[in-house]
């Protein structure tokens, strides 16, 4: 069984990745919802989450083939590449160089996105409705579905990470469907930097792992990785905003 210093990043690492992931996706589905009504977004949304279901069930007999160490080398070197991009953006939306994701803007912008689909096809609304909630909630939910994978396919925490996410997604549909509007308010590039700065440290530490590597101190080292991600790119994004300063003035 694993230890909670490392069950606790597993679970808030899945839980914000998945935050982030059913906000984005929210967004898509609210603005589908916005032609037909619920209905034909619904049932795009269900058969995307089918497809997701079906795609976990059939990757669970692959991974238990595999030897622990390279499972645990091949998981840690995509976490360390996937978790540095969400680190690179978040670095750059914090210094100011690349716009701040904005939940309403990308709302205004995929209702568009829908109205101009269906003026090309000459085609019912409700099945693009439902064709662009299927779409989002696949590619969202396969970012989040390999997030839980990665950090819980090894040490037995596939499923506290899984309830991670599955808390997030059920938090990020009860607001939604309460307020009915886009989530506007959620800090996302904030998440998106504690989500880059977690998948990162993890990645280090299963890339060792998976080397052979006797990290001292064992799980509790993520702990110290994660602080040096947090300062080195909070360290980044501060001179990179003062040198962008500099250059505008």
């Amino acid at each position: 069984m694993s230890s909670f210093s490392i069950v606790w990043p597993a679970v808030a690492t899945a839980f914000l990745a998945s935050l982030v992931e059913a906000v984005e996706a929210f967004t898509i589905v609210l603005a589908a919802s916005t032609f037909q009504g619920w209905r034909p977004a619904i049932l795009g949304s269900v058969a995307g989450l089918a497809t997701l279901a079906a795609i976990v069930i059939a990757l669970g007999p692959v991974l238990s083939v595999f030897p622990i160490h390279a499972l645990q080398f091949v998981i840690g070197v995509l976490l360390l590449l996937f978790g540095m991009r969400w680190l690179r953006k978040a670095i750059l939306r914090a210094a100011g160089i690349i716009p701040l994701h904005d939940e309403a803007i990308a709302f205004t912008k995929e209702t568009s996105l829908i109205r101009d689909e269906a003026a090309r096809q000459k085609s019912r609304l409700d099945w693009i409705a439902g064709v662009t909630s299927f779409k989002a909630v696949l590619l969202e939910g396969l970012e989040v579905v390999f997030i839980v994978i990665a950090v819980g396919s090894v040490r037995d925490m596939l499923w506290p990470a899984s309830v991670g996410a599955l808390a997030a997604c059920g938090l990020v549909l009860l607001i939604g469907l309460a307020v009915h509007k886009p989530l506007s308010r959620v800090p996302e590039n904030a998440l998106k930097f504690g989500v880059g700065v977690m998948l990162s440290a993890f990645g280090v530490f299963w890339t060792g792992e998976g080397l052979g590597i006797a990290w001292p101190g064992e799980d509790l080292v993520i702990v110290e990785f994660v602080a040096v991600f947090l300062i080195t790119g909070l360290a980044l994004a501060a001179v990179l905003r003062r040198a962008t300063g500099r250059v505008s003035q």
